[in-house]
C-alpha cells in the first residue's frame, strides 16, 4: 500500500505540539473529506505521521504551479473540489466537540486520483468554544492572507473564522490568483483587499475570473460563486454563512452547470434531429425530381 510519511522536526517544540494535535484530531475523526491518518511513530525523538497517499497532490499545485504538462483545473472540477473541502469543514464544525480547523488554505487541500478533496494537516486545529462562549482566545497562528481579520486583531477564534479562510480559497479558485503574492504590483498583493470590492459588479467579475476556464461556466454560476465568496469574507463573523449553508450554495451552483449541460445536449440533439429531417426531406425532393 502506498502511503505518505510526514517527518517532524525533532528540535521544534511547536513540531511536537502539532504532531500531538494531528494524532488527537485525525486519530478520532473520520470523514471522506478528511485525509486518513493510518498510523504514527514516536521513537525517542523521531516523530512520524503516516497518511493515505493522495496522488494528485495539493490544490495549490494545480492552481498556481504553471506546469505545461498539467492541464488547468476545469470549472466543474474546481466546484467539485470546493464542495468536498466545504463538506470536510462542515463535518468538523458539526462534530460533538466543535473543531475549528484554523489553517484552511489551498496547500492543505489534497486531491485523490478522482480530484476528491480531503483536508490535511491538523497541527493548528482547536476545539471550539464551550460553555456558551462564542469564541476561543488563543495565540494568533495560521497563514497571513487566509486568517480572518477578527482573529488577527484580537486572538478571538470563532468557528466562522474557518468560513473566512474558505472564502479566501474560493476566491483563489475562481480567479486563479494567490491570496498573497509579493510579485504583484503594490495595492494588488493581498487578493482579498484588491479584488473583493469588484466581486459584486457583473462587468468587473469578468476581469477577476481565471482566463484559463473562460467559457466553461454560465454567467449566473460565476455570479453565484462570487456572491458566496463575498458572504464568506464578511468582516463580522456573525454575518458569514455556516459551512453547511456554504455546501448547499455550492451544490446549487454545481446543479446549475448540470442543467446547462442538459439543455445544451438537448438543443444539440434537436438540431441534429432537425438536420436529419432536413436531409430526409432533401432526399425525397431529389427522388421526386427523378
Amino acid at each position: 500500500m502506498v502511503v505518505a510519511i510526514k517527518k517532524l522536526n525533532p528540535e521544534s517544540t511547536q513540531g511536537f505540539q502539532e504532531w500531538q494535535s494531528e494524532v488527537n484530531f485525525l486519530g478520532r475523526l473520520s470523514h471522506p473529506n478528511l485525509v486518513k491518518l493510518l498510523g504514527y511513530c514516536w521513537d525517542d525523538d523521531e516523530l512520524l505521521l503516516v497518511y493515505e497517499f493522495m496522488p494528485k497532490g495539493s490544490l495549490e499545485n494545480h492552481l498556481f504551479r504553471r506546469n505545461p504538462n498539467i492541464e488547468p483545473l476545469s470549472w466543474n472540477t474546481r466546484i467539485k473540489i470546493a464542495i468536498g473541502a466545504a463538506r470536510g469543514l462542515a463535518f468538523l464544525h458539526a462534530s460533538e466537540k466543535q473543531v475549528i480547523y484554523r489553517d484552511f488554505k489551498a496547500s492543505n487541500i489534497l486531491l485523490d486520483g478522482n480530484y476528491n478533496a480531503k483536508i490535511s494537516d491538523f497541527g493548528l486545529a482547536k476545539f471550539g468554544p464551550a460553555g456558551g462562549e462564542s469564541h476561543v482566545t488563543t495565540r494568533v497562528m495560521g497563514t497571513y492572507g487566509y486568517a480572518a481579520p477578527e482573529y488577527i486583531a484580537t486572538g478571538h477564534l470563532y468557528v466562522k473564522s474557518d468560513v473566512y479562510g474558505f472564502g479566501v480559497v474560493l476566491l483563489e479558485m475562481i480567479s486563479g490568483m494567490r491570496a498573497l503574492d509579493t510579485k504583484r504590483p503594490t495595492g494588488q498583493q493581498n487578493l482579498v483587499e484588491w479584488v473583493k470590492p469588484n466581486l459584486s459588479y457583473k462587468r468587473k467579475l469578468k476581469t477577476i475570473m481565471d482566463a484559463r476556464i473562460e467559457g466553461q461556466y454560465s454567467q449566473k454560476a460565476a455570479q453565484q460563486a462570487a456572491q458566496l465568496t463575498l458572504k464568506c469574507l464578511e468582516p463580522d463573523p456573525k454575518n458569514r454563512p455556516s459551512m453547511k449553508e456554504v455546501v448547499e450554495a455550492l451544490e446549487a451552483i454545481d446543479a446549475m452547470q448540470d442543467k446547462s449541460k442538459e439543455s445544451k445536449n438537448r438543443s444539440s440533439h434537436h438540431s441534429s434531429a432537425a438536420s436529419k429531417n432536413h436531409h430526409h426531406a432533401r432526399q425525397r425532393v431529389s427522388k421526386a425530381k427523378v
